[in-house]
């Protein structure tokens, strides 16, 4: 598994991809819901390694508003290698940049990071099932698209590791 720093959407956001994630079960496709004794929530990650150490992160990001309010427009369904479904956001220019600052505060204090969230790698997404079984990938696309486009604003954020049992809220 992996750790990672989340920011957390809104009431309603968060309802709507709950809903979709429940729609996805019902198609016999393992959601985030159902992950590791439903610790998982709806979000977007900043930033992912192996493992990372709360205090460290919470030193790196000193001063930083990590859940900065930001609004964000999931417009389309994506799906990486190894049939990862998600939901993106349109990846604006202020989404872009926090995300920036965010893994260059964490990676100047020797925070160890996943390549493939540095920015210009990262694409923004708020993940929905870890393994979409190849026959029933055209119906959970399908879903995703039912609840297209959906606004949400950022309320929150954390470091978590859910193997771990971490979730270590930041401001």
């Amino acid at each position: 598994m992996v750790a990672a720093l989340e920011l957390y959407l809104d009431t309603d956001a968060t309802r709507r991809i709950r809903v979709l994630w429940d729609a996805l079960e019902s198609e016999g496709v393992q959601s985030m819901r159902s992950l590791l004794e439903r610790r998982h929530r709806p979000h977007v990650s900043l930033a992912v390694a192996p493992r990372l150490d709360p205090d460290q992160v919470a030193g790196a990001l000193a001063g930083t508003t990590v859940a900065v309010p930001l609004r964000l427009s999931f417009q389309h369904a994506g799906q990486f290698v190894g049939r990862v479904l998600w939901l993106g956001p349109s990846p604006t220019a202020d989404l872009l940049a926090h995300q920036a600052l965010v893994h260059d505060r964490l990676a100047a204090a020797g925070v160890g990071l996943a390549e493939h969230y540095r920015p210009g790698r990262w694409v923004p997404h708020c993940t929905l099932s870890m393994r979409v079984p190849n026959a029933l990938m055209a119906a959970a696309v399908r879903r995703c698209l039912e609840v297209l486009p959906l606004e949400a604003t950022v309320v929150g954020a954390a470091v978590t590791d859910h193997a771990r049992g971490i979730c270590r809220p930041l401001p």
